[in-house]
């Protein structure tokens, strides 16, 4: 008698990030993996129990990136890009992988670029490790 097979959720502590098919940050938090439909409310007449919601445009929130300042500065030279006029759209992927280090679920992004990047909070009196974060605007998000 068999007793079923056990499907445990992954952890989120697993992932890395691609960006035009190379592993070029190490990040420690991505977020803004959201879609949102709009809807419009119709109503139908003679039917007084509830109303249409129709499905509209659905909208992309931006993705934030979030890792320890390094001596590897792509995600800072991006973004000037971006500011001196001169960047480059590109395509990238969030993977998480299982406890094993295998790839589960891939969320591939296109003609992304940089929008806002922030710098660490410095604080003389912590030892903490300095963060920098970017959003990049893009044009959806795929399950790949």
């Amino acid at each position: 008698m068999t007793t079923g097979s056990r499907s445990d959720p992954y952890r989120s502590f697993r992932f890395r990030l691609e960006i035009d098919g190379i592993t070029v940050a190490k990040v420690s938090e991505v977020t803004g993996l959201q879609l949102e439909t709009e809807t419009e409310s119709y109503e139908e007449g003679g039917v007084n129990d509830y109303v249409h919601q129709l499905p509209k445009r659905t909208k992309y929130q931006n993705i934030t990136l979030k890792r320890g300042i390094t001596d590897l500065d792509e995600m800072w030279r991006w973004h000037q890009d971006v500011v001196s006029g001169r960047f480059k759209r590109k395509n990238g992927s969030i993977i998480l992988m299982d406890i094993a280090g295998e790839d589960k679920w891939r969320w591939n992004f296109t003609m992304a670029y940089p929008v806002k990047w922030t710098g660490p909070e410095l604080r003389a009196d912590s030892n903490t490790v300095a963060f920098e974060s970017i959003e990049l605007a893009h044009h959806g998000i795929q399950k790949g």
